[in-house]
Parts: C-alpha cells; structure tokens; sequence
C-alpha cells in the first residue's frame, strides 16, 4: 500500500521503497546522491545523510494534512536529550510540469502559511509576530525554526535545487547555537560554507543572505533566495494569525 503523505520518516523508512510513491522514490535518490557529493556545500546535511540522522516526510500536491503531525513529531524528537541535532527535510510531490521560481516560492509561503493556521501552541510573546521586523522567525510549537526551500527551478543557484520536487529544509533554531551571529565560530562557519556555496554556484553570496539578529537583515528573505544577485522585494507573504484577525 502506497501511502499519499507521511509521518515521520527515517533513512531506513526512506529505502524501503514497498510504501512510498515511485516520484519519492526518485525523488529521494536524487536528494541523497547532492548531499553526498564531497563538494556540496552544507556540511551538516551530508553529516546527517551520512549517519542516518536527518527525518524526512512528504506530502502530496492535494494533501498537506500529515504535515503539522510530522513537523511536530521532528520537534519532540530533536528536543529529546541527545547530542545528534536532526533536521527535516520534507519532499512536495511534483508539479505535472516544471514551474517558475515565483510558482514555487508562493507554493513554499502556502505551506508555510497552512503550518502555522493548524498550529496550536501560541507564538511566544517575546517574539515578533510581523516577519518585517529582523527579529521575526517562524515558530511551530513554540519553536524556533528556520525554513529553507529548495526547487527545480534554480538554474544558477544549483545549491538550492535538489531535485524534481521542492524540498523544504527545517532547522530549529537550537542547531545554531554556539554558532550565531556574531559568535566567532559562526562567523568562521558561515565563511567556509559561503565559500562552497559560491564554487557550487558561481554566483557571489545571494545579498538577502545573513546571520539572524542582523538589523539589515529580513530572515524571511532568506527562506527563498532568487535565482540570482538581486535583493527580494515586496513583503513577506506569511501573515500571523492574529494579524489577520484585524487587517
């Protein structure tokens, strides 16, 4: 039996192809073969592809029910005490067609959207709720995360395309530490990985790219670069739940 979406799901799960749709299947050795390229830029990714420490799940075009279960199933397991600091990469079945970036990127800001209407723990009062604000990040569960997309329709950002389906990476925001912003070893971090990021790209670094905390700096901007060297314009399509209430 093929499952239409999924809970939680492991390398192991992820290989055992009797219960996952042919594009995963696909789709999945496509993921596997990027982050395990010597060269690929993200260290943490390969790290955690190679010993089996990153969750997946996946959801159709149609069918996004499974996802707030799934994100927060990733949560419960990342806060469990343990030194392994998972990420989640969740898989959206393809377009019948490739689409434009802009498809993708409202496509992304939709899940994102529908993640944050099911939640049902509120957004803690010490954090901005307007993503205009540069200390906005997007909470699930009363989490911090950072959410990343990736899409086939980035042709000179290759780091960013990962395949036939848009792939959306989840990074709590505990990952990070020791590595912020203005911590030496994040900076020395971040150096290197945007060092490989320009090899992989040829591109210079994508200028919406910063550390969280910076007052120049929209963190939403970075959730979905453009597929070039020009800054993001317009707002943020994400909106708070309370800030629909009284627009």
């Amino acid at each position: 039996m093929v499952l239409k979406s999924s809970g939680l799901l492991t390398k192991e799960d992820m290989e055992n192809h009797e219960q996952l749709p042919d594009w995963l299947v696909n789709e999945y050795k496509t993921f596997e073969n990027t982050v395990l390229d010597p060269t690929f830029p993200c260290y943490f990714g390969m790290k955690g592809q190679r010993k089996g420490e990153l969750r997946y799940a996946y959801i159709s075009q149609d069918d996004w029910t499974n996802l707030p279960d799934a994100v927060g199933e990733f949560l419960t397991l990342f806060n469990e005490a343990t030194k392994i600091k998972h990420g989640l990469f969740i898989f959206v079945e393809p377009f019948e067609e490739e689409g434009k970036l802009d498809e993708y990127r409202a496509q992304f800001w939709d899940i994102i959207q529908y993640l944050h209407d099911k939640d049902t723990v509120e957004w803690p009062e010490d954090h901005p709720r307007d993503p205009e604000h540069f200390l906005w990040d997007f909470h699930f569960k009363g989490e911090p995360i950072f959410v990343f997309g990736n899409a086939p329709a980035y042709k000179q950002r290759k780091t960013r395309d990962l395949g036939n389906s848009m792939v959306l990476g989840f990074q709590p925001r505990a990952i990070f530490q020791g590595l912020e912003g203005t911590e030496k070893g994040g900076i020395m971090s971040r150096e290197k990985v945007r060092e490989r990021v320009e090899a992989w790209d040829q591109l210079p670094k994508h200028p919406d790219i910063s550390h969280y905390g910076d007052p120049e700096h929209n963190e939403w901007k970075q959730s979905f670069i453009g597929d070039d060297i020009e800054p993001i314009t317009g707002k943020c399509p994400f909106m708070h739940k309370e800030m629909k209430i009284h627009s």
